[in-house]
């Protein structure tokens, strides 16, 4: 879709406590308080449908682009990455937040054709994401603890009532994420997932709520959205180093390589893992070849609806 030139473009870069805008129209940046409230305020001066580009925080940029898309607006989100590479190509000296926000939209408006416009998960897809990642978060935390401890031998009461507090904490996310799945009926893509050789009930969750956020058109698409594409970096007879992109949710590739590491064991995938040490892989690189096909595997399952046959 090519820019209209009456359509007004907007940079957008996003802190905790404000945001700074650049209308590419004016050429004007203006400050405005990080608050639902003067953001819908802000919002209401800028023309309908206006295209507004927004670098990806954690969460901060999330109001921001929930009321521009409620709004009519047509938002963009960007990763960080991206943008900075962007200033260094254009040779950007300086860095500040005015500064990124005239990028931002400089961005927009050269780039627009190659850009998807943002659209709002399903509320149980925030949910599970949610859960799965502060899950992430408890198992970390506990086994960094658990390690700093395990040569204190007046610790060990405490450490063990420390496991049993953490076992329940994680059976109660565990027992969430299962009702939370119910809810959106994603039961049966996670059972199907399940079927996969090496794939648990957490790494099933996982698959399934990824393959809610959108209709992805192919396995390629889907491996894209998980971050566990390949880049090249190619230059005549030079081929360089592949590695993976991970511009995904880093704890749904961390599941699927749990999985991997299952499933290399099981006679149905150990040939395939095998194969990889032949053509010179290492270990790692084998088994994020695996987590891949496994991947590629439980998408077919979703899109087509169909059971896992081994065979």
């Amino acid at each position: 879709m090519t820019i209209l030139t009456s359509q007004t473009v907007v940079g957008v870069d996003i802190a905790k406590a404000e945001i700074v805008v650049y209308r590419s129209d004016r050429l004007t940046t203006d400050t405005i308080k990080n608050d639902r409230t003067a953001l819908k305020r802000w919002l209401k001066t800028l023309p309908a449908q206006s295209a507004i580009a927004v670098e990806a925080t954690n969460i901060y940029h999330l109001d921001t682009v929930e009321l521009a898309h409620a709004m009519g607006h047509q938002v963009y989100v960007v990763d960080a990455y991206r943008v900075s590479n962007y200033r260094r190509g254009i040779g950007q000296r300086a860095k500040n937040d005015p500064c990124d926000a005239r990028l931002l939209a400089r961005y927009l408006t050269n780039e627009q054709d190659g850009l998807r416009i943002w659209s709002p998960p399903p509320k149980a897809y925030t949910s599970l994401k949610s859960l799965l990642h502060r899950r992430a978060t408890l198992i970390q935390n506990h086994a960094g603890l658990m390690l700093s401890w395990a040569n204190e031998p007046l610790l060990k009461k405490v450490q063990s009532a420390q496991q049993k507090a953490f076992k329940q904490a994680d059976q109660a996310i565990q027992k969430l994420l299962r009702k939370v799945s119910k809810e959106a009926g994603i039961e049966e893509n996670i059972d199907r997932c399940k079927a996969i050789e090496g794939v648990g009930e957490l790494t099933a969750t996982g698959l399934a709520t990824t393959f809610m956020r959108g209709d992805f058109a192919n396995s390629d698409a889907f491996i894209a959205f998980l971050g566990m594409d390949l880049t090249v970096d190619d230059s005549g007879k030079k081929n360089g180093p592949r590695h993976l992109t991970k511009k995904g949710d880093p704890e749904v590739r961390r599941l699927a390589y749990n999985a991997a590491m299952a499933a290399c064991r099981s006679a149905k995938w150990k040939p395939f893992y095998e194969s990889y040490f032949a053509r010179g892989f290492s270990k790692t690189q084998a088994l994020v070849a695996l987590a891949r096909k496994l991947c590629r595997v439980a998408f077919a399952l979703m899109k087509n609806q169909s059971e896992y046959h081994p065979a």
